[in-house]
């Protein structure tokens, strides 16, 4: 009975270290997430106003055909 509690708590240890990590693991994916949402956010700002196309530079620019 004794090995078999001392069996049940190692894997307890083992199941809360994971359970630990694969929070750290969403609240970053999450962050991420965050982050790309509000890129997108920005973007989409940009293309309504306009302003995509004038923040492009001339190495975005298309030479004229001869």
């Amino acid at each position: 009975m004794e090995s078999r509690l001392a069996e049940i708590e190692v894997k307890l240890s083992f199941a809360e270290e994971l359970m630990e990590e694969l929070n750290r693991t969403v609240v970053r994916q999450q962050q991420q997430i965050d982050q790309l949402q509000q890129a997108l956010r920005t973007l989409h700002q940009q293309v309504q106003s306009g302003n995509a196309a004038e923040s492009s530079g001339p190495h975005d620019e298309v030479p004229p055909h001869y």
